[in-house]
């Protein structure tokens, strides 16, 4: 059955070959509370790390989530090489984020690296998580459709920055420009039939990140 499903996921998603390297460094609300001088020391050698990446070509895009954590996102197709990379961080090695490292697959504005010097600017940042039950697994297929179509159909607004899918069953994201209407997110076939799960959160990036003007 989990073949089944991962062949129907791969079908429905339209996947292209892996491109990228998505890391989400998710806030830990209840991380142990250090000296000032610890923590300073920790963030001054997590932003020396991400610098050399970028400067090394492997890091392509990074920014903070309003309210802790945020995104890497690295020039490699491989989650093992990544995850090397990312011990060289003394802030992933004091566990000061909970890590996730996922395979990515661009479909709308591939990541690229922003030379300096660069705008920040804020986008809206929707995750979609898949939720795989005996109560939608018959429909999967064509739910899948219809949460391609509705995507194609968002992006005709011109506001879609990128959007994208992750390894097998991971689901995807979508990022925006400008106000978003929570419900024209929640409005998705899959969303309201379940399959999809959301997560939205204002994503703090250098503007052109993604090819966009």
């Amino acid at each position: 059955m989990k073949s089944i499903v991962l062949l129907f996921l791969l079908g429905c998603f339209s996947l292209t070959a892996q491109d990228r390297v998505f890391v989400f460094l998710h806030h830990l609300p209840n991380k142990p509370e250090l000296p000032q001088a610890q923590l300073d020391s920790l963030m001054k050698g997590h932003f020396a790390s991400m610098k050399q990446l970028a400067a090394d070509g492997r890091l392509l895009v990074a920014g903070p989530f309003e309210g802790g954590g945020g995104i890497f996102i690295f020039n490699s197709k491989s989650v093992n090489e990544v995850n090397q990379w990312l011990q060289n961080d003394p802030g992933v090695r004091a566990n000061r984020w909970k890590v996730e490292v996922l395979p990515y697959r661009s479909r709308t504005g591939m990541p690229r690296q922003v030379k300096g010097p660069y705008q920040m600017t804020d986008y809206q940042f929707i995750r979609f998580s898949t939720y795989i039950a005996k109560f939608n697994i018959g429909s999967l297929p064509g739910l899948m459709k219809k949460h391609d179509d509705y995507l194609n159909e968002i992006k005709k607004s011109g506001n879609v920055v990128a959007e994208g899918v992750f390894g097998e069953n991971d689901g995807g994201i979508l990022v925006m420009k400008g106000t978003l209407d929570p419900r024209v997110i929640e409005a998705d076939p899959a969303v309201l039939e379940g399959l999809l799960e959301l997560d939205v959160k204002k994503w703090y990036v250098a503007k052109g990140s993604f090819g966009e003007p």
